[in-house]
């Protein structure tokens, strides 16, 4: 099908100052952008060889711009805690008690099912601390419960689940996490961090049903509400790639999925799964390898390098031992494929700088600034720092010379922009996310939700860049607040830098993918502070609305 957009605003994402008139698609990529005289001539020749009517789309004032790509989030997450109770809303323990209970009804769970919450914030609930497992009996002493916080890094078990798990109080702590104990050292169902979480779960997960082809369905169309059409599984393992494969190979995915596998799973899926590795089957591809370097900065498990804010010493702990980081930067140098990393303390930040670094240097044969940068350019990796939350100009520096990508969370300072002002102090909490800072150095930032840790709301992220300004009002980091175009390119154009797909997906060019989004207004024009309520009304993957509102937009009729 030939189409013509016209009649509105048009965002190529190419230059600020681009005002083109139209925008031709023919057989899902881009035609023309220009004059429309010129697109709807090339649009009637178009037509007559695929022998179907040229179709005009009059945006009616509206705004057209490429879709939003998603540089950092995890689908199958999103599909997964789509069953599980909801716990976002709760303020006390009471409510959360009173809130799973009503979910165990509701779903009929026995002893031998699974009673999962997600979406608590101890910083949010009047008693500032996390539950226990004695709150969590409340609920039941025989189906196991298990609460995860917001942050996905930690999370409470009851008793029963404890007991299911083999854990008893004389269990050791693992390495990269901890168990909570009571003044006797008793644990108290608090867990931390993935190798904890994942010994409490390991057994208990299996006992949750649920149609997992149908939940990704329904995790799909929260992004495509949000005008995403590339979207990402960034902690993917064996299991969870063998699920998607399923589901591309049946042809149901409408975008683009990117995952990367967790480094300790990556051999055993490339050997079954090689086919996606850096190529798309079915609108699925493997980009690369992911690791965990360290915490959550609003529960004060991410890695810093001085203490938290009142702390005498305390500045968290890394997931991994420097060896291990090191070999999975060599593994993914040498074997020439990006390296994603979870990096929200500075500390965790160095670590990673550092052996990557040191991979660079061991692999190539090479050493000294201007040769790893030289080299960095040559190999063009892209390796990703994830989240980037306390990251230091002086890192930032290093991120350059190793062509590093920060993908910023940047609604942190929203969402908990207050707590990073009490955990971090005055000075490095308002320096948290510091887009301003990545601008300047020319490094290709980029903006990511972490779904589900927060849905995918890409112009709730751009307004979050340009006005910086947490939950209760306070602006934080003025200094580092960017323009609303700079911020755009943080949620399409740079997000297509990271997959290795600028040339095809991101801006508006001849020859691109026609991968688009209308929205109610121009973000361009729109007053800073009402960024936030710019609306997705249709997105368009290359060349087929895939999403849109029950308004008809935009009107269509055949020349």
């Amino acid at each position: 099908m030939t189409e013509v957009y016209f009649g509105g605003d048009i965002i190529t994402m190419e230059q600020e100052t681009d005002h083109p008139e139209s925008l031709l698609v023919s057989d899902g990529k881009i035609a023309f952008v220009g004059a429309l005289a010129e697109a709807k001539r090339m649009g009637e020749e178009l037509a007559k060889i695929e022998k179907k009517p040229l179709v005009e789309k009059d945006l009616k004032g509206r705004t057209l711009m490429p879709s939003f790509i998603d540089p950092h989030g995890h689908i199958s997450m999103v599909a997964q805690f789509s069953s599980f109770c909801n716990l976002s809303e709760c303020t006390t323990f009471d409510q959360m008690v009173t809130t799973l209970e009503e979910y165990k009804e509701k779903n009929v769970i026995t002893a031998e099912g699974m009673i999962v919450g997600n979406g608590y914030d101890h910083n949010f609930l009047e008693e500032q601390v996390h539950p226990t497992k004695a709150v969590l009996d409340q609920v039941s002493a025989q189906i196991p419960v298990f609460v995860m916080h917001t942050s996905g890094h930690m999370g409470v078990a009851n008793s029963a689940l404890l007991q299911l798990a083999g854990l008893t109080d004389d269990t050791p702590d693992p390495e990269g996490g901890r168990y909570g104990r009571d003044e006797a050292g008793n644990l108290d169902g608090y867990v931390e961090e993935t190798p904890a979480m994942t010994k409490v779960l390991l057994t208990a997960f299996p006992r949750i049903k649920g149609d997992y082809v149908q939940q990704i369905m329904d995790a799909q169309q929260t992004y495509l509400k949000n005008g995403i059409t590339t979207i990402q599984d960034g902690a993917a393992g064996y299991q969870t790639m063998q699920g998607l494969a399923e589901i591309a190979k049946n042809h149901l995915l409408k975008l683009d999925v990117v995952s990367y596998v967790m480094t300790h799973e990556l051999e055993q899926t490339l050997a079954v799964y090689g086919d996606y590795f850096q190529h798309y089957q079915n609108r699925l591809k493997i980009g690369g390898a992911k690791i965990v370097l360290d915490g959550s900065p609003q529960g004060k498990s991410a890695w810093l390098s001085k203490p938290y804010e009142g702390e005498t010493d305390y500045c968290a702990y890394p997931t991994h031992p420097d060896e291990d980081v090191y070999e999975a930067a060599k593994a993914a140098v040498e074997g020439k494929y990006q390296l994603l990393a979870h990096c929200n303390g500075d500390a965790a930040s160095q670590q990673y700088i550092d052996c990557y670094t040191r991979a660079v240097e061991a692999v190539t044969g090479i050493s000294g600034t201007e040769n790893v940068s030289e080299k960095s350019k040559e190999l063009d990796l892209r390796p990703v720092m994830i989240h980037c939350q306390t990251v230091r100009d002086d890192q930032l520096d290093r991120m350059a010379q190793l062509r590093m990508i920060p993908s910023i969370f940047i609604a942190h300072t929203y969402y908990w922009g207050d707590i990073h002002l009490k955990n971090l102090g005055p000075v490095r909490g308002a320096h948290i996310s510091p887009a301003k800072a990545a601008l300047e150095r020319g490094l290709v930032y980029n903006f990511h939700q972490d779904p589900p840790v927060v849905n995918p709301d890409m112009m709730h992220t751009v307004w979050c860049a340009v006005n910086r300004i947490t939950r209760k009002g306070q602006s934080i980091g003025a200094d580092q607040r960017i323009g609303v175009y700079d911020a755009l390119k943080g949620v399409n154009i740079n997000g297509a830098y990271e997959y290795h797909e600028e040339n095809q997906k991101g801006s508006l060019r001849v020859g691109k993918l026609a991968d688009l989004v209308i929205l109610d207004q121009n973000p361009l024009k729109t007053d800073k502070m009402k960024l936030a309520t710019v609306k997705v009304l249709a997105t368009i993957k290359e060349g087929e609305t895939v999403y849109q509102t029950e308004e008809k937009l935009p009107a269509s009729s055949a020349l």
